[in-house]
């Protein structure tokens, strides 16, 4: 499980034949990576099956050499998300799984992506960007005023949700501490609607059928 809160933004290095491969670098390495290992890329969650990294001399534990971390994408994986157009140079957005000990800061994020949206427009609110996404309209039901949503694996908070549309406020240091801050009219994101929201549609529909 996730929290929604990113902690590095990495670079792909490859993405061929199904096999993604991630660099990142900075406090997330300090705790080595492992294989098996449950991390979200994107918002996506995936299973590291290769792990490579680089010491560098003389650096302290904040400073530790890059990783690089490879992943194998399946079929579901490439039709539900954005990472199979991911190319060289791309930025992601990296969160490991989350601890029990661990804060609970955004909302529960599954890694499981439901589909993917559009950037439908980017407007300026003094140090604000207000961003409009456009979701399938099946997905419209799960969207609620000040509820929450995941975007690119970030956890935020909905505002104005109308016919499949809605918009998020971005704060100054989520541009800067994620791939948001890349973002441009028409750039294709991962969206993963709140599960509590699916449960409770799911409970809701079974009572409703035994009425």
């Amino acid at each position: 499980m996730f929290t929604g809160l990113v902690q590095a933004v990495g670079s792909v290095v490859s993405n061929e034949a199904r096999v993604l491969i991630v660099e990142v670098h900075g406090p997330i390495v300090c705790e080595p990576f492992e294989l098996g290992e449950s991390v979200a890329i994107n918002g996506c969650c995936l299973t590291v099956t290769e792990v490579f990294s680089i010491h560098l001399e003389g650096k302290g534990i904040e400073e530790s050499g890059p990783v690089s971390l490879t992943f194998e994408l399946s079929e579901e994986t490439l039709l539900r998300t954005n990472l199979g157009a991911l190319a060289h140079g791309h930025k992601v957005n990296v969160e490991r799984a989350m601890k029990a000990s661990d804060r609970f800061g955004g909302h529960i994020v599954q890694g499981h992506v439901d589909t993917v949206g559009a950037v439908v427009s980017i407007v300026p609110d003094g140090e604000f960007i207000v961003m409009r996404f456009r979701a399938p309209a099946e997905y419209d039901r799960y969207l609620i005023d000040k509820g929450s949503v995941a975007v690119n694996g970030v956890s935020l908070t909905v505002i104005l949700p109308e016919q499949g549309e809605f918009e998020v406020a971005l704060i100054p240091h989520t541009l800067s501490h994620t791939n948001l801050g890349c973002l441009k009219a028409g750039s294709q994101v991962n969206l993963e609607f709140d599960v509590l929201a699916k449960h409770l549609e799911k409970l809701s529909s079974n009572a409703l059928r035994h009425v």
